[in-house]
């Protein structure tokens, strides 16, 4: 018998044999851009810490929705930035708010694009936290109807699917009731399910300003050391009711991703975070790395490790990339 008989290279020789056999593939159907919309009208703001995004006026907001649509990207996921905030986030439940007013203006522009809408408080409360305050700390079960009131006044907009991201105990059973009490039983909810106290959402912070006005997210966000609990929140979730789980941040946390896949048969999210994004951003910029190599190789590994649907800010560029 000739040495060696099994030649893994025979199937890397070329392009065409690599592709032929590649496991693991990324389409522009398998993402979700991720978008800042802000009061005004034909505002363009760049947000520093994230080169290339933006703070979106809604009418601006739509075109954006449209070029993304047109390249083959399924779904946008909509955060807010409001005229005004205060203690209990009311602007995030307002009928009238910036993203319900924005949901409005793509569904009526694109209407087969899908519009998420994130459902946390802290993008609209004066002190930045997830949750209301009681006795200086963030209340959890009083949090739990401002979030529905949220998810329903975001889906009688038009949102296709919501998004809970406060990491709030019984905040999915809490939302599915609210919902499904209103005749709204087709709307999914996409659960932020494994949601770490990471300190990669800094440049999302800058774009949302919603950095805590004091102490920070570790009494309802996870331990990042913590890797059976991730399991545990994510099974919650599906028996509260939620269609698709999320992990966030994706790249650190590619173990989580892979064990959810293995134990749990829903569709699997996983956030590329603003952290992951600037990082690659700052490192191209100095030239130590080859920028487009490093884009795609991350959002692989992501698919690899076990994500259905990635959320990424680099969703139109390798929409472009893949053709």
């Amino acid at each position: 018998m000739p040495f060696p008989i099994h030649r893994p290279r025979r199937l890397r020789r070329t392009e065409a044999l690599r592709g032929f056999v590649r496991e693991t593939r990324l389409s522009a159907r398998s993402l979700i851009y991720p978008l800042f919309v802000c009061p005004g009208s034909q505002v363009k703001s760049e947000i520093k810490s994230m080169p290339g995004n933006y703070r979106w006026s809604v009418d601006l907001l739509v075109e954006e929705c449209r070029a993304a649509y047109d390249l083959g990207i399924p779904a946008v996921i909509l955060f807010g930035i409001p005229e005004s905030k205060d203690e209990t986030g009311t602007g995030a439940y307002d009928p009238e708010g910036i993203v319900q007013r924005a949901v409005r203006a793509v569904k009526k522009a694109l209407p087969d694009l899908i519009v998420i809408c994130d459902v946390c408080l802290d993008e609209y409360t004066s002190h930045g936290h997830c949750g209301l305050i009681k006795n200086g700390e963030i209340d959890n079960d009083s949090t739990l109807r401002l979030l529905a009131q949220t998810a329903l006044t975001q889906v009688e907009a038009g949102a296709d699917i919501v998004a809970p991201s406060d990491m709030m105990d019984g905040r999915v059973g809490e939302i599915r009731d609210e919902l499904d009490a209103h005749g709204h039983t087709q709307i999914p909810i996409l659960a932020y399910s494994a949601k770490y106290a990471s300190a990669f959402y800094g440049p999302f912070r800058e774009a949302a300003d919603s950095a805590p006005k004091f102490g920070d997210r570790k009494s309802y966000q996870m331990d990042p050391a913590n890797q059976r609990e991730a399991m545990r929140e994510i099974a919650l979730d599906v028996e509260e009711g939620a269609d698709i789980i999320m992990v966030k941040p994706a790249l650190p946390y590619l173990d989580i991703i892979t064990l959810a896949r293995q134990e749990f048969d829903v569709p699997i999210a996983a956030y590329q975070v603003s952290g992951e994004f600037s990082l690659i951003e700052a490192a191209a910029r100095l030239g130590w790395i080859d920028r487009e190599r490093m884009i795609m190789e991350s959002l692989t590994s992501i698919r690899r490790a076990g994500a259905d649907i990635i959320l990424t800010y680099y969703a139109k560029e390798v929409a472009r990339l893949l053709g």
